[in-house]
């Protein structure tokens, strides 16, 4: 069977190779940055194809381009490279007396707000393993645990989480924030729609605030008057600080980043501003030892007295 053909032909200095000549546009250059001789270089990729089944390349007078085919490879391959170079270096760190490795992915609000201490803790308990964390928005959070580029994930608890086993992390609550002169800065608390008459400063397109706002925005009949997209709470809270607009972020980060700069956040009425974030993995039983620790430690890691301000409003009352 042709798959069992590749397990026993394929090899990883051609398939770098191929790579190589993809980047580089023509085989002489792929070669020489390789450092193999051309004609060794031409013949690997030609049994390339041969153990394949389909060309790869056009080969034109100019260079090299890659057919539908080639393109369907480059994607494989250059996963694959990736995680040889990650196992290696996962196993490099067992040489230095870390005993376990763990991938995960987590969105802007929880990488602010929360995991530097809880990661922090984890790692005091635990020294021994080492945590791989990447900022991804929601969707990729989950994407990317489907896919297993991560061992854990945690994201806004309106994402779509594809049949992942997912548990509550933790809360926040988002706040409108504005120049401390803003007409709307003396208000105690605001519906969102009383805020479409404000420009706005927007997270990137991908993030869950920046896709629930415009949500809420056509909900209301309105368009949000985006006047700029910024990468992070950061980025925002400078922005809204040179009168850009307003914009919508997690009280814990405008503590962080927008108290400082001397500006004024507003908490809002609207049911989607008590958001969960959740700890999102593929099976619980598939989990590696220490992946099942820190899912564990951060299953648990929400403080008792730490509830959505819905339902701490329902308790006042």
């Amino acid at each position: 069977m042709l798959h069992k053909s590749l397990v026993r032909r394929l090899d990883l200095i051609t398939l770098q190779l191929f790579v190589s000549v993809f980047e580089e546009g023509t085989l002489t250059r792929a070669a020489a940055r390789e450092a193999i001789a051309v004609s060794a270089a031409s013949k690997r990729l030609m049994d390339l194809e041969h153990v394949l089944g389909v060309s790869l390349f056009v080969r034109r007078a100019k260079g090299m381009d890659l057919t539908a085919a080639g393109e369907t490879l480059l994607h494989h391959a250059r996963q694959m490279l990736f995680n040889v170079e990650k196992m290696g270096m996962e196993l490099g760190e067992h040489s230095h007396g870390v005993r376990g490795y763990v991938r995960m992915l987590a969105n802007l609000s929880a990488i602010i707000q929360f995991l530097p201490e809880d990661l922090r803790d984890f790692s005091e308990l635990h020294p021994e393993v080492k945590t791989d964390l990447e900022e991804r928005p929601s969707t990729g959070v989950v994407q990317g645990v489907l896919d297993g580029v991560a061992d854990l994930g945690i994201c806004s608890c309106d994402t779509d989480t594809k049949g992942l086993l997912s548990v509550t992390y933790r809360h926040d609550k988002l706040m409108v924030l504005m120049p401390a002169h803003h007409p709307l800065a003396a208000r105690d608390s605001l519906a969102f729609a009383e805020t479409l008459g404000s420009d706005y400063v927007g997270l990137h397109v991908a993030s869950s605030i920046n896709m629930r706002t415009h949500a809420a925005a056509r909900e209301a009949g309105k368009m949000l008057r985006l006047r700029i997209h910024v990468p992070g709470f950061d980025a925002m809270c400078r922005m809204v600080q040179a009168n850009m607009g307003i914009g919508i972020l997690p009280q814990k980060a405008y503590e962080l980043f927008g108290r400082a700069l001397g500006l004024h956040a507003v908490p809002l009425t609207d049911a989607w501003s008590d958001r969960r974030l959740i700890l999102v993995a593929r099976d619980e039983a598939q989990l590696s030892p220490v992946s099942r620790l820190l899912f564990d430690y951060l299953s648990l890691s929400m403080p008792a007295l730490e509830l959505p301000v819905s339902s701490v409003l329902q308790t006042i009352r």
